[in-house]
């Protein structure tokens, strides 16, 4: 019999806490499980938000993780829509919105992230962000009753959403304070490949300026206006300027936080108390680092690290890290951690035939490698270079689409 805590309360249902729970009952765990989470939604996957279903190529139920005789085969107790407002690390106590306090003898902590705003936001209709089920229902809805958005950020998110919204043949304007897209997170060389794709595709850029205010007109978001003064005309706009780590509700819990729950190497926030997912920071041994990963591969393989620890495993996570995007008919997987710093060169293939490998070295190693409509020879070379990853880095945050 595999040793066990005697409850395990998972709090946050989406694909870090059920890859929690499911990982639990595969390797042994019989003991009682609770999932707490916010949403009305059974579990749903949230690549596909801002391409199949923001697009209308799948109905939202497709998203759906798992059937519910999958769900009610974990033996678990799902409480759904119940926000969690307060915790205590020590008692390992959770206590919801509703006042309902729940308890377990191990907590993992799930809660992702909320997408960042501007100020009054709320009082304008017409105006977005893109995490949830019914935020991409709500899109949708919008880009089919007008013919111009605004996307406000060249990160992943930003990027995706406006190749899906171009894909219906809505007028598409992305303004972001970068001087290519995604270059923070695949630095200049195929950050402007990217740029000269989406320009290519119809998408009319504003790069390198801020944005200063929302127009409005009616009770109605109108267009964004620029400190340059030009004003962007819109039907819809989509905010895409990052997110933050759901923590709020941690605040006096005794846990420590930074740059979301703050976990030794084990994903280990306190005795008993784990953190998953995107709001999970941790020491990675190998780059000797702290990282927090936003993306839907590590919400998986983190998930298999902390379930086993919670069994006693006492296994570190060491992970190279990785995401993917698809935009158009291009689709980028990226391996380990490029940074625009990093020097990038063509190791296989030729941009100008849509198909490569880029390297990326920095200070003497290899850091990442990035494959676009090339898989195969990217995992190849993720394989020969990545294996051991250099150690000493600063801490950082590796951000992807939703």
């Amino acid at each position: 019999m595999v040793s066990h805590p005697g409850k395990v309360v998972i709090v946050g249902g989406s694909s870090a806490g059920l890859a929690t729970a499911e990982a639990l009952r595969r390797q042994g765990y019989e003991g009682a499980l609770t999932l707490l989470d916010a949403e009305r939604h059974l579990p749903y996957d949230r690549p596909p938000l801002s391409k199949q279903v923001l697009t209308g190529a799948w109905d939202p139920s497709r998203t759906q993780l798992r059937s519910p005789e999958h769900l009610a085969s974990l033996d678990a107790e799902f409480i759904r829509a119940e926000p969690a407002v307060m915790c205590d690390a020590g008692e390992r106590a959770v206590t919801t919105d509703t006042g309902r306090v729940v308890r377990g003898d191990a907590l993992v902590i799930a809660t992702g992230l909320r997408p960042r705003t501007l100020p009054d936001q709320d009082e304008l209709a017409g105006i977005h962000v893109l995490r949830t089920l019914d935020d991409a229902v709500a899109l949708r809805r919008d880009l089919a009753a007008g013919r111009r958005l605004v996307v406000v950020g060249e990160g992943v998110l930003g990027a995706e959403i406006a190749a899906s919204a171009r894909g219906m043949g809505v007028e598409v304007t992305l303004a972001g304070f970068g001087s290519v897209l995604l270059g923070s997170q695949v630095g200049g060389m195929v950050g402007d490949l990217l740029t000269r794709l989406h320009t290519e595709r119809g998408v009319d850029l504003r790069l390198g300026v801020a944005v200063e205010a929302l127009a409005e007109g009616g009770g109605r978001v109108c267009g964004v206006r620029l400190v340059s003064g030009e004003v962007l005309p819109a039907d819809a706009v989509v905010l895409a300027i990052g997110a933050r780590p759901v923590t709020e509700w941690l605040e006096g819990s005794g846990l420590t936080l930074g740059d979301g729950v703050e976990c030794d190497a084990y994903c280990r926030a306190a005795p008993g108390v784990y953190a998953v997912g995107d709001a999970a920071s941790w020491h990675h041994e190998r780059l000797g680092r702290r990282l927090r990963l936003e993306n839907r591969t590590n919400a998986t393989e983190q998930a298999q690290t902390v379930a086993a620890n919670l069994l006693g495993a006492e296994r570190p996570y060491i992970p190279t890290p990785y995401f993917w995007t698809d935009q158009y008919d291009a689709k980028l997987q990226v391996h380990g951690l490029p940074t625009p710093a990093a020097e990038a060169r063509i190791a296989e293939g030729d941009p100008s035939q849509g198909r490569f490998v880029a390297v990326y070295r920095e200070h003497g190693g290899v850091t990442g490698v990035l494959g676009w409509n090339m898989p195969k020879q990217a995992r190849l070379l993720r394989q020969k270079h990545l294996a051991a990853p250099r150690v000493g880095q600063p801490a950082a945050t590796v951000r992807s689409a939703p």
